[in-house]
């Protein structure tokens, strides 16, 4: 199974007066979805399911993407790893899966999968980062596929 953890773009800044699921993104963090979204559309094969969180900045993220998608309550900013590796039905699902989300879950998440002492890894506003599960010498393993940031495509 392929998993693809996309991190919404940047951001506006958080306010202790704004509601954290309106935030939308700023004119940078538009181009960095558009940039990304570009290079994700050439690499994704058809039937790649994409799940997003229902914050605003994430939807705006995956709207420049231009694939069918589905917005899903249990990655909003406060999921948990466990929530994003059930979504996506990990280890054993049977299609390609990209979830547009937050940090830190996604960075958590990636810690879990490759097995990283430290809780979480840092994961760039706008970057990607392709995991994939094989089966070696009768033992599961996660396998980096690549890491992408949108200042770098």
């Amino acid at each position: 199974m392929d998993l693809i953890l996309w991190r919404h773009a940047e951001a506006e800044d958080w306010t202790e007066d704004c509601n954290d699921l309106e935030r939308s993104l700023t004119p940078r963090g538009e181009k960095q979805a558009k940039r990304m979204a570009a290079w994700l559309d050439r690499q994704l094969p058809e039937g790649t399911r994409v799940l997003c969180s229902p914050a605003r900045r994430c939807e705006q993220t995956v709207l420049a993407l231009g694939r069918k998608y589905k917005l899903r309550p249990e990655l909003a900013p406060d999921a948990t790893p466990e929530a994003v590796l059930e979504a996506a039905g990990w280890p054993h699902g049977k299609s390609v899966v990209l979830i547009v989300g937050h940090q830190p879950t996604l960075g958590q998440a990636i810690a879990r999968l490759m097995g990283l002492k430290q809780g979480s890894c840092a994961v760039r506003k706008g970057a990607v980062w392709w995991l994939r599960t094989r089966e070696r010498d009768a033992e599961e393993q996660t396998v980096m596929v690549t890491v992408q940031s949108p200042e770098l495509l």
